[in-house]
């Protein structure tokens, strides 16, 4: 059992017991938080038809959906784990939310809660459900549709998503028996890895007043003089115009062929059974001893094969073309979610991800936000999906190329500077052991001379 994150928690999590209903709550809570919006592409043509709206138009309804939760989530951040280390809210009302935000924020924090030594497994088990769900209510949107319309489609899902209000009800406060001794200890290994300034994350924190001093309390604004974090956001930013687009118009796209409607949404349940496995299958890709010192380049990878798909999906004919599309698309799409947040803390260290999530995701709100809408012009110029999905695809390898190159020079200065250290390191013991060797010269010195004068004293008391 690590002991800096059982210090940190002040208590020792029960790893079990009450946390895996806990866990099936966050199941559910993820689970909508994250499918419901992909869902809704279902509807899509059908709305832009009702409306007499474009293809730019009806693609804000998922980008804003996705943004604003996304945001929200983070903005509301401080409502949930302050920089303090605990949440007032949470500690005061227990971990319940509103909407989609804050309904996913307080499911995946209150894991790790609950769980320390088991807390992988129960983080990926609470994960599955953006898949599970996705691959569930793509078929369902479709079954409602035909049956009820979307307006009345829209009413049965609000009260199918009003079960988060009994997954949130397991989330209950954990009963602390025995508090810890809080330690204020970080973890080295991680938290200077790839950080260019020579100060630690504790040392960051200088004494400051005004508005940098409430600024500062909720976000590390030093993360942007870290060169891995400013690699890695860069990276990020131009993927994420190019990352939800596909998936926002995957069923469109379909129907668009003249395909029929449930073998549409059938390409997304494809895509989300695809993503289930691939999570966790490039989670323990990622933890083997031969890619997880280099993790970089694997995000990296996944990042580029994601826009090689989007690239060659206008090129594969037919409905067997678009299945074949959303198997290696799900593949892509599920290696940079399970590798999106574990890069991050390979490069701030765990003492400082909190800050980092929060500030990447604040800035990313922009691509995520206006990368759909943008994809829906060039549908509406061009009357076509292809070049929609090869603009998504170049945007994809544009970040993914730039994380290669950045990171192999990243990894290069690391290395460089992590060599100078040690020659400063063996610089600094050489003279400290100079100097020690001259103190004890010194000494001895002084007590020859100290014996010296003994003897000569005795010799004249003898006289």
């Amino acid at each position: 059992m690590p002991p800096s994150a059982t210090t940190n928690l002040g208590y020792t999590p029960p790893d079990g017991g009450w946390g895996w209903t806990v866990v099936f709550g966050s199941f559910i809570s993820i689970g909508f938080s994250y499918a419901f919006p992909k869902s809704l592409t279902i509807y899509f043509k059908e709305i832009q038809e009702y409306f007499s709206i474009s293809y730019s138009e009806i693609a804000w309804v998922s980008s804003i959906m996705l943004a604003t939760m996304t945001c929200e989530q983070y903005f509301g951040e401080p409502l949930w784990e302050p920089s303090s280390g605990d949440s007032w809210w949470a500690n005061g009302w227990g971990c319940y939310g509103f909407g989609l935000a804050f309904n996913l924020q307080p499911a995946l924090t209150i894991i790790g809660k609950y769980f320390l030594v088991k807390r992988p497994i129960a983080n990926g088990l609470a994960m599955a459900g953006s898949p599970v769900f996705l691959s569930t209510l793509a078929p369902l949107n479709q079954f409602l549709f035909d049956h009820f319309g979307w307006r009345g489609s829209f009413l049965i899902l609000g009260g199918v998503v009003l079960n988060c209000c009994v997954a949130g009800s397991l989330m209950r406060p954990i009963k602390i028996k025995t508090k810890l001794p809080v330690s204020k200890t970080t973890d080295e290994n991680n938290a200077g890895k790839l950080d260019v300034t020579p100060q630690t994350a504790g040392q960051n924190k200088s004494k400051q007043s005004g508005c940098a001093a409430i600024v500062n309390q909720f976000i590390d604004v030093s993360l942007f003089k870290h060169r891995g974090f400013l690699i890695y956001l860069v990276g990020n930013v131009l993927m994420f115009f190019g990352f939800f687009a596909p998936v926002v118009f995957l069923a469109p796209y379909a129907k668009h062929q003249g395909i029929d409607e449930y073998s549409a949404a059938f390409l997304l349940s494809i895509f989300a059974l695809v993503d289930m496995f691939a999570r966790p299958g490039a989670g323990l890709v990622a933890n083997t001893r031969w890619i997880r010192p280099k993790i970089q380049y694997f995000f990296s990878f996944a990042v580029t094969y994601n826009g090689l798909c989007h690239m060659m999906c206008p090129l594969l004919p037919g409905y067997s073309g678009l299945v074949v599309y959303a198997v290696f698309f799900g593949l892509a799409f599920g290696m940079v979610c399970a590798l999106l947040f574990e890069t991050l803390m390979d490069l701030v260290g765990a003492q400082r991800f909190s800050s980092a999530v929060g500030l990447a995701t604040i800035i990313e709100c922009g691509p995520v936000l206006l990368g759909p809408p943008i994809s829906g012009l060039l549908v509406d110029i061009f009357m076509d999906y292809k070049y929609m999905y090869f603009a998504c695809g170049m945007m994809m390898l544009a970040g993914g190329i730039f994380l290669f190159i950045m990171n192999y020079f990243n990894y290069r200065w690391l290395e460089k500077e992590q060599n100078q250290r040690k020659v400063e390191g063996l610089e600094i013991g050489s003279a400290k052991e100079l100097a020690a060797n001259e103190e004890d010269k010194d000494n001895e010195e002084e007590t020859r001379l100290s014996s010296e004068e003994d003897v000569g004293n005795s010799t004249s008391k003898e006289l």
